[in-house]
């Protein structure tokens, strides 16, 4: 690091001291706590972000957000060259920066960095990092916070995006770095052309059927709503209904993930809306659920979550790669087979899993975290995942895609118009539509909106694809959390010993049962998973592990 360097970051650095005793950990969604103290954090990420740029030789995103949170929180998170998570390896140094007491230890933090890295601040290609914002009203600040962060190297530039849903600044980054374009607007036209081509091909027999075109979308007063009506006035036939666009508080009472965990309406819907398509956007836009009031509802949901998109997804993607296959409807084309695998955690409902088994779908568990089921899901000619919170995407491999556009080409001019060519279309229309570099609750919505369509399908139709078995979480605290140790994908206990043996024999005491436990990555307590084929079957499981944990481990004083 020569003299230049070194003295402009000791003078920027010094304007964003970080409080006395707060410690920040980056995790899968970055860094988040209170915006009040956020801001050195995110000007140091911006540094972060920007020596990025230079090591990968490639345009890096940042993202300032806290997703579902309440909105006096902020967080900041890097989108690395794929749009995907930032690399795991970078994580620790991002702890390390974040916390630096004062500026010397910064620079000297980063001058080791650079060396260890071999990133050279003078040669090479210049930093250039993208920047959104969701709506919360700290985050013009704190994109100034990052912009110095980021102009605190040399050769750094920033490149404002305004405000976005997180999944569209994802999405920026990884079409800049394919070469391809990449402005808000061109997202907006990805999506509504692909849509329009699923629409275009949606069966004969399934054109005219009523299966209720109102759809109702809760917009969690964030980002979501905004974006969602901008993409509504693109669709003449298309009746959405978009509430809480930002004129009650983000995520007050509103929101996926309060939908999802509490089991009730958002604010804004009431008896009017009963047995409609509803859906619910989380603060970010990068989680989705859907829900139906039923006429007895008192404000409860039957809810009809990521592992029904999931579901939905899978059997959408398998009826048409199934279709490709044939030849002439009959023969299965064996010379080349994709691979197709559905990727859950532990926290799947067991018969969502048991569904996808029975349509003859691979699945894979990983350990709780999108960037587990991102990694797992990238291992297949198509991957698809999701978490009951909604949160999810499909991914195309360049292989599979390659021979997709091959095979379009050979059925448009051998057999146009065939089942085989539509089957083809429609799947390189979904690869356009869903956002491969992260979860993205707009394109999700919109692809299972087109999959209803095709199938002729209501969301009572969808829901009744199996019936979730009845489940229970608990907390447990615990002194110690890091006494539990997991394997297996965090379903079976290898330490304390015994205890895996106990668990599993009051589990097998439940039809259905299936129970595990998980030390938490956050606070000291041990995370309880129960199911059975009662509620009351699976809250008493849940509790008499609970106790079990308990037993092996001691209670917090």
């Amino acid at each position: 690091m020569n003299n230049q360097q070194r003295s402009l970051l000791l003078e920027k650095s010094s304007l964003f001291i970080p409080p006395q005793g707060v410690k920040l950990s980056y995790g899968t969604s970055g860094f988040r706590a209170d915006a009040a103290i956020m801001e050195s954090t995110v000007y140091r990420v911006g540094i972060l972000a920007a020596l990025r740029s230079m090591k990968t030789g490639a345009v890096i995103g940042l993202m300032i957000t806290a997703s579902h949170n309440q909105v006096s929180d902020n967080g900041v998170k890097i989108a690395d060259p794929s749009g995907g998570m930032l690399t795991q390896e970078w994580e620790p140094f991002a702890d390390l920066i974040a916390n630096a007491p004062h500026p010397h230890s910064l620079v000297q933090l980063i001058d080791d960095f650079l060396k260890k890295e071999n990133i050279e601040l003078e040669g090479g290609k210049a930093a250039v990092v993208l920047l959104g914002r969701d709506t919360r009203p700290s985050g013009e600040s704190l994109t100034e916070a990052a912009k110095q962060g980021i102009t605190s190297i040399l050769r750094s530039t920033p490149i404002d995006e305004g405000i976005l849903t997180t999944p569209q600044l994802h999405w920026m980054v990884r079409a800049r770095n394919r070469g391809m374009k990449a402005s808000e607007s061109d997202y907006f036209e990805q999506l509504a052309s692909s849509f329009r081509c699923l629409l275009d091909l949606v069966p004969q027999e399934n054109c005219n059927k009523d299966i209720n075109d109102k759809l109702i979308v809760d917009g969690a007063d964030g980002v979501g709503g905004d974006k969602l009506c901008i993409l509504k006035k693109m669709f003449t036939d298309l009746c959405i209904d978009v509430r809480n666009c930002g004129s009650g508080v983000l995520n007050e009472g509103v929101g996926a993930d309060y939908v999802q965990k509490e089991k009730v309406a958002p604010r804004g819907f009431g008896p009017a809306d009963v047995g409609i398509r509803c859906a619910s956007l989380d603060g970010d836009a990068d989680r989705l659920v859907y829900f139906i009031m039923p006429s007895d509802s008192h404000n409860k949901i039957e809810l009809v979550d990521g592992d029904k998109i999931l579901s939905l997804f899978a059997v959408f993607v398998k009826e048409q790669l199934s279709i490709i296959l044939k030849h002439d409807g009959m023969v299965e084309d064996k010379s080349y087979q994709p691979t197709l695998g559905v990727v859950q955690t532990a926290y799947a409902n067991g018969a969502a899993t048991d569904y996808v088994k029975q349509l003859g779908l691979e699945t894979a568990i990983t350990p709780t975290g999108v960037k587990f089921l991102h990694e797992k899901a990238a291992e297949y000619d198509i991957g698809i995942y999701f978490e009951a919170n909604g949160h999810g995407t499909i991914l195309f491999s360049e292989p599979f895609l390659g021979w997709l556009e091959r095979k379009n080409d050979e059925v448009s001019t051998k057999a146009k118009g065939s089942e085989q060519e539509k089957a083809v279309l429609r799947l390189l229309a979904v690869s356009r539509l869903i956002n491969q570099a992260v979860g993205d609750a707009l394109s999700g919505l919109f692809l299972v909106e087109a999959i209803l369509q095709h199938k002729g399908c209501t969301i009572h139709g969808w829901n009744s694809l199996y019936h979730d078995l009845p489940s229970r979480q608990l907390k447990v605290k615990v002194v110690d959390r890091a006494s539990i140790v997991t394997a297996n994908a965090e379903t079976v206990v290898v330490k304390p010993d015994g205890i895996q043996e106990a668990i599993s024999a009051e589990t097998a005491k439940y039809p259905k049962g299936r129970c595990f436990v998980r030390p938490s990555g956050t606070e000291d307590v041990v995370r309880v998973y129960a199911e059975a084929v009662t509620q009351e079957a699976a809250d008493s499981l849940a509790r008499a592990v609970a106790g079990l944990v308990n037993q092996f481990l001691g209670p917090s004083s």
